[in-house]
């Protein structure tokens, strides 16, 4: 299974996508959570903003 996946990306099949990660505070008990997605290489700064 691994082989698959290594040949996937040398391929380049997922240089167009960025897998991102935020810190969210939550509003009901100030704890802080991560948010993670895999966004196009063109929404990262989107992303962040919100």
């Amino acid at each position: 299974m691994a082989k698959k996946a290594v040949a996937s990306v040398q391929k380049g099949a997922g240089k167009g996508h960025t897998k991102v990660i935020k810190m969210v505070k939550s509003p009901k008990t100030g704890s802080y959570t991560f948010q993670q997605d895999v966004v196009p290489n063109d929404m990262v700064k989107e992303f962040f903003k919100k």
